[in-house]
């Protein structure tokens, strides 16, 4: 089990601040050949930090209990927590310390919460277009995937 609920009010903030500097929450639409709709959301919290300052990803590691760690070739180090239960226990630790991922944090919740209702295409196709609203939150150039993609390649049009 995690050690989130037992993080002080402090360490929430202190994590909540890393996260708005050195971090991201990010929705995405990855392709998925065994899913059913064939694409997956996909919500993520990520750090960064220099590898040079590795100890620090650990540090947040050992708090959270949760996600993986990844020392990358460019002299970074990243440390990812995927899924959804994951990604809504930790947003609701820390939310109400966001102050520049907050729009993040609060429609990753609204897509998770609303992804975990309902299975069938409709509802899918409406988290495929808030995961959407993230590149604009996160000033993204490279996403490929949108809800439009998805509508296309499902033959699902209005």
């Amino acid at each position: 089990m995690n050690k989130i609920n037992k993080l002080s009010e402090v360490e929430k903030a202190y994590i909540s601040g890393f996260l708005d500097g050195d971090g991201s929450i990010n929705g995405q639409i990855v392709r998925r050949k065994d899913y059913l709709f064939k694409f997956q959301i996909r919500i993520s919290i990520t750090f960064f930090q220099k590898t040079s300052r590795h100890w620090f990803i650990l540090w947040l590691h050992k708090k959270l209990q949760l996600g993986t760690i990844r020392k990358r070739p460019d002299g970074m180090s990243e440390y990812t927590i995927i899924g959804p239960q994951n990604v809504e226990i930790v947003l609701e630790h820390i939310k109400p310390y966001l102050k520049i991922k907050r729009k993040q944090a609060i429609l990753a919740l609204h897509i998770i919460k609303n992804k975990s209702k309902s299975q069938d295409l409709n509802s899918f196709l409406k988290c495929c277009q808030l995961a959407d609203k993230f590149s604009v939150l996160n000033d993204s150039k490279k996403r490929t995937i949108t809800s439009l993609v998805v509508r296309s390649e499902l033959g699902f049009f209005d």
